[in-house]
């Protein structure tokens, strides 16, 4: 039984789950992913590479011929996480070559670990087979080993991330991202629909939806046409959602700027016989003016609260997460309470947040008045108290509704289980205690929900 505390990372993907696939005498390449899901959508497409190429997959070092970390670059601590991930995996195992976002500084990581074999940046997938080729030899059987099954997943069998763009125009004073991973580029819609089909073919229950920008998709294809089966879809969010929705899986939006365009998508998500899930994940990051303007973040709070009411009119049943940052460059008492002032007015039902950092390269670094860090921790208690008891009474409100819920997870104690309004790791879980070992991992089933906690549910299996 798993329950999800309040984090301090709540960007980060869940742990990636190695499949133990090797014959006798195989090459066999170790991953450790770190990060968000983006990132771990490219694990999986790099260890599918080095799949029809021949190689296994170790599950732990002490397997593997040479161990590859992605790692995350985003804050100043995921930094030193990943650093400590490269510096674990040369102890262990020697043979380390190093990708992702910190991957973009190769000179900061070599000053830490100049034993490395290479580095290379995110989404840099050749360079990472070229990489692996020096340090590990293919030794493919043409018989077993050239043409697997399907794709690589780390996460469970039963949801699988869809990755639908790379890069992001935005320009937000606190983010290294877009000089990271570069700006927009949206991958055409039916490439898109085609591998959310063949997901969903493969056994996927659970499709969740990512990019560094989920609503500005397309916009650097001009929104071109795509033929797609007997017709033709825009690569628009709006019709990618609506197709996604046609292919008989639950679908679930993340990081959606909350753009004019976005009301187009609450139709879809208030129609049953659509697959779009009730739920939108956007990074409001903060709610006063003047913070927003030093973020450079395009929205205002005032303007949100009128589109969270808009939305919810549509949709009774839409479920809104966020994340903030809490002390940020110049961030008064008076803002913060402001913030908690929106939260108050907005009742997001799920919220997450991070204490702003100085990462090397972001212009937020340059702003004056930063906020000591006692108070940024005085900050976060308080507005994570309050995010609580909003949580608290929205769960409780469910007390004795019958929900559909998909079961993650089954042990000695319970199912644990997610509704509809609930993200793997980010979000609360609902907790199946008697009468579940009939359940399978996937399985979609209605409970009546008999009690509530802070974060999270527990359900009656119906009859």
């Amino acid at each position: 039984m798993t329950q999800n505390p309040p984090s301090l990372r709540p960007d980060l993907a869940p742990p990636a789950k190695l499949p133990d696939a090797a014959r006798p005498g195989q090459p066999r390449i170790g991953m450790v992913s770190l990060g968000c899901p983006k990132a771990l959508v490219d694990s999986e497409r790099i260890l599918t590479r080095l799949r029809a190429e021949g190689y296994g997959i170790s599950p732990d070092y002490s397997g593997a011929d040479a161990v590859i970390v992605n790692t995350c670059g985003f804050l100043d601590s995921a930094k030193a996480e990943s650093l400590d991930a490269i510096g674990e995996a040369l102890q262990a195992n020697g043979k380390v070559i190093v990708t992702g976002c910190l991957g973009a500084e190769p000179d900061y990581i070599r000053e830490h670990h100049p034993k490395i074999l290479a580095v290379t940046g995110p989404h840099q997938y050749e360079q990472v087979l070229d990489a692996v080729h020096s340090a590990v030899p293919p030794s493919p059987d043409p018989f077993v080993d050239l043409l697997p099954a399907s794709g690589v997943s780390l996460t469970p069998r039963h949801y699988s991330y869809l990755k639908i763009s790379e890069g992001c125009n935005h320009k937000c004073k606190f983010c290294i991202i877009p000089d990271m991973r570069g700006r927009l580029a949206s991958r055409p819609a039916h490439a898109v629909l085609r591998e959310a089909e063949k997901l969903v073919e493969s056994g996927v229950k659970e499709l969740l939806v990512i990019s560094q920008d989920t609503s500005a998709y397309g916009l650097d294809r001009k929104y071109d046409v795509n033929p797609w089966k007997d017709g033709e879809v825009r690569s628009h969010i709006t019709d990618l959602s609506r197709e996604i929705g046609k292919l008989g899986a639950w679908v679930r939006l993340h990081y959606v700027y909350p753009y004019p365009s976005v009301r187009e998508l609450i139709p879809l998500m208030a129609d049953p016989e659509n697959g779009l899930l009730p739920y939108l994940d956007i990074p409001f990051q903060h709610a006063h003016p003047d913070v927003l303007k030093r973020m450079a973040r395009p929205a205002a709070g005032s303007k949100t609260l009128d589109e969270i009411t808009a939305w919810r009119a549509t949709c009774p049943d839409i479920t809104l997460r966020s994340t903030f940052i809490v002390g940020y460059p110049g961030e008064t008492e008076q803002e913060f309470q402001t913030l908690l002032d929106w939260m108050d007015e907005a009742q997001l039902d799920r919220v997450g947040c991070f204490q702003y950092e100085n990462v090397e390269g972001a212009r937020s670094n340059a702003l004056p008045d930063h906020v000591p860090s006692e108070v940024k921790q005085e900050r976060w208690d308080r507005f994570m108290e309050k995010a609580q008891a909003i949580s608290e009474a929205k769960l409780a409100a469910k007390v004795g509704t019958r929900m559909e819920v998909i079961v993650d997870e089954i042990d000695d104690e319970a199912a644990t289980c997610r509704t509809k309004a609930d993200a793997p790791e980010i979000d609360g879980n609902l907790f199946i205690d008697e009468g579940y070992e009939g359940l399978n991992l996937g399985d979609i089933v209605t409970v009546t929900v008999d009690e509530a906690g802070e974060y999270d549910l527990w359900g009656v299996l119906e009859a």
